[in-house]
């Protein structure tokens, strides 16, 4: 339950020894931090313990924050910190296979299933292509983005949550732009020749941006 505390509040009453300020705390924020490592990992396990990382660290740390930030802000700069950590360590990154369409024996009533099932796919394999193109990226690049394309902090506090200059966090937002521009530019492709492929006399569409 919310008690109506604010973050500051809450920290200092876990830091004082009330046992349920955390957990209010941790229910309150753990949605989004948990956004946050599934966006720079990629992987929801990865994710799940980086969060639990973050978590076991602030509950530590709390005594020792100062209100320089938002406590919002501080507990996402210790999940960001944990992703990155769980990047530098792991070199490799798992790939994802994708399910098998059986075409055999298929029935007037399947159609529409099948239909739905491409759809869905096919949505699929666009959240993998951008998925694919954030995995290229230099780590600080892409927890950069996350933080500010994705989840839509500031610049300001991007720039303290991982605890660099605000023009380091324009510029690696920058320069991460630029290559998964170059790397999801099929993207655009694929829309125009959609368009292309499937145009009806009087229907006009746009394809000078990707889906």
């Amino acid at each position: 339950m919310d008690s109506g505390r604010s973050d500051a509040e809450l920290i200092a009453a876990h830091a004082q020894g009330d046992t349920s300020a955390f957990a209010e705390l941790t229910a309150r924020h753990r949605d989004r931090m948990w956004a946050v490592a599934l966006r720079t990992l990629r992987d929801p396990e990865e994710a799940a313990d980086a969060v639990q990382d973050a978590l076991i660290s602030a509950f530590r740390a709390a005594d020792r924050f100062r209100a320089e930030s938002a406590v919002t802000t501080w507990l996402h700069r210790i999940v960001v910190n944990a992703c990155l950590d769980r990047i530098r360590r792991r070199k490799t990154r798992p790939t994802v296979a994708m399910p098998q369409e059986g075409g055999e024996n298929v029935s007037n009533s399947d159609l529409q299933a099948l239909a739905d099932k491409r759809d869905h796919m096919a949505e699929r394999e666009l959240r993998m292509d951008i998925g694919e193109a954030m995995g290229t990226l230099p780590e600080n690049q892409r927890a950069a983005i996350v933080l500010v394309d994705v989840e839509g902090y500031p610049v300001a506090d991007a720039a303290v949550m991982l605890g660099v200059a605000e023009g380091t966090i324009k510029s690696r937002c920058a320069r991460g732009r630029a290559k998964l521009a170059v790397q999801l530019g099929h993207l655009r492709n694929r829309s125009t020749d959609a368009v292309v492929g499937g145009s009806a006399e009087g229907t006009s569409a746009r394809a000078d941006s990707p889906p």
